[in-house]
């Protein structure tokens, strides 16, 4: 993880845990994911009051109002929601209930590159971060591979395909980004109140500057397909012409998309460009916020014109990278706050967020005085690194329509104020 224990773990669930005589974790330790698993998510699941209550191996696949759809309204409030869900047999069950919370966040759903072709060579392509020192070591080591992303997916990527090489010289690594400018892709370094985030990007930009890593940036990809010899040929734009990259492997690290199928039934108000709930997207916007200045928010910029319903953590963000499990936890006790009927609770903000280190207002290099807007404190920036409130939203997410392969295949943190609409404390 980037941060500290103290930033992974939610108030109300440490108050269950330590009733069963679970022993807080040092709040100054950097655990590991699976350190987070083993000491926090699975004692909270299985040793407190709330392991009745979780069911397992269980995967939502509608969300809508009992026996109604999205187009009526009539009585619509007093139906409870129907969830129904399938078991790892492939049972279909449904669940009645008051209010539902959509917790299921982004992982399962990567954006793609949005070429053509990317689906005629999708067996060279992992999305996310592969696992290239263990399960799929047999398939980088040595070969020829391309990272595409500029954010701290693609840094762990990169990081731990310099580690292989190590092992085995001949793997040859090439970083493609979008980005005109590389001023901020590395992150805050030792300005980051989040250490390992700031180192990790710190080590990045190094890999590059020693030659270990080839960067090429700022690089469109418009078309992939498969060389006579079974590789992934890929075709692209650089600002002095076309490109060709021919590849064994491409690790795809350009962020990740809502799943919005499940709630298709569901009267939801969403952000047109993010897929974020709609009064988060100004605030987390990439096109005008490298700094992610989101205020501290709850059940009221959360709600949706479906009363009781909710979207919360990295879902309620959409397509907008860089969010914190402190934020999430935030957003959960504002709303259970709100559905149990304590609006003073639920109004009120109980955040502390570290600060990023670097951030602007806009990527637009050439944003004249007038265009500059107000950053989140106050004051106006013309793309100049600065010291920012909120949570690190350096990685740009670089994304595009999902392609289909017909015929295409070979053709050519700071303490926030009080008040819920300030963000600076």
């Amino acid at each position: 993880m980037f941060s500290p224990w103290r930033y992974n773990m939610d108030a109300a669930s440490k108050r269950l845990l330590v009733s069963t005589g679970w022993i807080e974790p040092d709040a100054d330790h950097l655990p590991t994911g699976a350190e987070i698993v083993k000491h926090y998510l699975e004692p909270l699941a299985q040793r407190t009051p709330l392991a009745p209550h979780i069911k397992l191996n269980t995967r939502v696949i509608s969300i809508s109002r009992r026996g109604l759809d999205k187009v009526r309204s009539k009585g619509r409030e007093s139906q409870p929601f129907s969830i129904r869900a399938t078991s790892a047999e492939g049972e279909e069950t449904e669940f009645l209930a008051k209010a539902v919370i959509d917790a299921s966040g982004t992982w399962r759903t990567p954006n793609p590159m949005g070429a053509i072709g990317e689906g005629c060579v999708r067996e060279r392509i992992d999305y996310g971060i592969p696992d290239v020192l263990g399960a799929k070591r047999a398939d980088y080591a040595g070969s020829e591979i391309v990272v595409v992303g500029s954010g701290h997916s693609a840094f762990n990527v990169v990081l731990d395909l310099l580690t292989l090489k190590e092992d085995v010289p001949e793997t040859l690594i090439r970083w493609v980004m979008r980005k005109q400018s590389l001023d901020k892709v590395f992150g805050g370094g030792a300005a980051d109140a989040l250490p390992a985030r700031g180192a990790l990007g710190q080590r990045a930009r190094d890999a590059v500057a020693s030659g270990a890593v080839e960067l090429i940036t700022p690089f469109t990809i418009n078309q992939l397909s498969r060389t006579e010899h079974g590789q992934a040929l890929i075709k692209g734009e650089l600002p002095t012409g076309p490109k060709s990259v021919t590849t064994d492997r491409i690790v795809v690290t350009t962020g990740f998309r809502p799943d919005l199928d499940i709630l298709r039934e569901v009267r939801l108000e969403m952000d047109p460009a993010l897929e974020s709930v709609r009064a988060l997207g100004p605030l987390i916007d990439p096109n005008v916020h490298s700094c992610g200045s989101v205020r501290p928010h709850g059940a009221r910029e959360l709600a949706h014109p479906e009363k009781d319903f909710y979207i919360v953590g990295m879902k309620s963000y959409g397509r907008a990278p860089t969010f914190l499990m402190a934020t999430g936890y935030e957003q959960v006790r504002s709303v259970v706050a709100e559905l149990t009927g304590d609006h003073e609770a639920a109004e009120r903000v109980e955040l502390d967020l570290p600060e990023t280190g670097v951030c602007s207002l806009s990527d637009n290099e050439n944003a004249s005085e007038a265009d500059a807007e107000p950053t989140c404190c106050g004051e106006t920036s013309q793309n100049k690194e600065q010291s920012c409130c909120g949570n690190s939203a350096e990685a740009i997410t670089e994304s595009g329509p999902a392609s289909d392969c017909t015929a295409s295949c070979n053709s050519t943190p700071v303490k926030p104020a009080k008040s819920p609409s300030a963000c600076c404390g």
